[in-house]
Parts: C-alpha cells; structure tokens; sequence
C-alpha cells in the first residue's frame, strides 16, 4: 500500500515539473507579440516608402512586429480604437497643428485623418468639439481631425505603456495631446514644438528610432543626439522633445515593458 501510495506520489510531482518546464519554454501565442504600428497619413499626398520600409525594418531588428497605416485606413474610428490594439510603440506620421478655422479650437493640437469630413459624421464628438474639419492648404479637401479631448473621451481601452512619437507640427507647442496620450497609459510622448518641414521631419525621426532601438540608450541620449545631428528645424527652428521629463531617463525597453 505504501510502495503504490509512494509511486502515486512520484507520478504527480513529475507530472507538475513536466507541466512547468513545458509552460516555460512553449512559445508565446500570437497576442502576446510585441507590436508597434506606424500611421502614415501623409502618404496619400506625400508618400516616402524608403522611409517606411527604414522604420519598419529598424523596428522588427528590435524585435517588434509592425502594422502600417495609411490611406483611407487613417480615419477617426482607427484613432478611437488604438488603445485597445495593443501597440508598445506608435508612430505617427501625420499632419497636425493649430487650426484656424474656428475661433474655439485654435488654442488646441488637432491630428488629422484622411477621412472626408461630413457635418453629419461622427456627430457626438463634433457636437462635443472632440472632431473639427481641417485641411492641409487651400486647395486641399477638408478632412476630420481629432483633439486631445477625443484620445481622453473617445479612444477606446488604455495604452499599456506605449511609446508614442509624433512627427507632424506643434506636437508639443502645448501639452494637451501628450497629456491625453499619458493619461491614458502611454509611457512617454516624443514630439516637436513646432511646425516642422517635411523632409527634415523625415530624416529626424528616422535619426531617432534607430537610437531608440540601440542598445540601452536613454530617450534623453536619443532626442539630444538627435538634434546635435539633425540640427532645429531649418526654417521654424523647431525642437524635439518629451512629455513627461522623468520618463527621459528611461529607454525604450523601459518604458515599453
């Protein structure tokens, strides 16, 4: 009775190792890969594919798995449910700024879409003043853009520590959007403080995420030998920076674990 009650025994706790060293080296199921997503909206009117193919390359060396955006894929509803898509790193390749086409939302950063507007889309957060009409120049057709009052109302689920760059203007000439970003769960929001041209942007950011993705470098190291190498912006004098400052002296595996 004994010997069988032993055996019995011995059965179940190789059964447990078993159990443990399998949970431990199986791998992880698809919704556990780290991904980041890059959203290009400005790539209907100025496309830069060597820039994304760059970025999306530098990011999976780094062990992340990109999505991209664009087109008409960079909508208001794309915006509202990007919390809940599980993103460690975002990329916004957007136009943004300050608007001028009404009085009450100058003194906001909007991010635009590519999405038509309609004064009858997305008829609550217009209402609410979390959506506007925007474009890029006179010429150009209105578009819905989104404020940091939509990311905090609207946008669905939380980020879970994700680090966002914004590369479009203004991104940081206030604090409304990197606030509505943190607030949500973002670990870090890396921008610019002005209006920004285009190729330099470009090349900028680029600069930036590989430094991000080296190994064990802050995003303070980042930014700063971003822009000793970049310089300011050549025609707005613009700046890089972070929103909040302490997340500056973390790296990027830091600030996305």
């Amino acid at each position: 009775m004994k010997h069988r009650l032993h055996l019995a025994v011995a059965i179940l706790i190789l059964s447990l190792l078993w159990l443990i060293v399998f949970s431990a080296c199986s791998a992880p199921s698809p919704e556990s890969e780290t991904k980041a997503a890059i959203i290009d909206q400005l790539g209907v009117h100025f496309p830069n594919q060597v820039l994304i193919e760059q970025m999306t390359n530098t990011i999976k060396e780094y062990g992340l798995k990109v999505d991209v955006y664009s087109g008409d894929n960079v909508t208001v509803d794309l915006y509202r449910k990007l919390p809940a898509l599980g993103y460690k790193l975002i990329i916004f390749r957007v136009h943004s700024g300050l608007l001028g086409v009404d009085p009450k939302v100058i003194n906001r950063t909007w991010l635009y879409t590519n999405e038509p507007y309609s004064k009858t889309g997305h008829l609550v957060e217009q209402l609410d003043e979390q959506v506007t009409y925007a474009r890029t120049h006179e010429d150009a057709p209105w578009c819905f853009a989104v404020s940091a009052e939509f990311i905090e109302k609207s946008a669905e689920g939380q980020f879970n520590d994700t680090a966002i760059i914004m590369m479009g203007c203004d991104g940081l000439h206030f604090d409304d959007v990197a606030r509505a970003f943190t607030d949500k769960g973002a670990s870090i929001y890396i921008a610019w403080d002005a209006s920004v041209m285009l190729n330099y942007v470009d090349d900028a950011t680029l600069v930036l995420i590989k430094k991000l993705c080296s190994d064990g470098i802050t995003v303070k190291e980042a930014v700063a030998q971003t822009m000793n190498e970049q310089g300011h912006d050549p025609n707005y004098d613009s700046v890089l920076g972070c929103y909040p400052g302490q997340s500056a002296f973390q790296n990027l595996n830091q600030l996305i674990q």
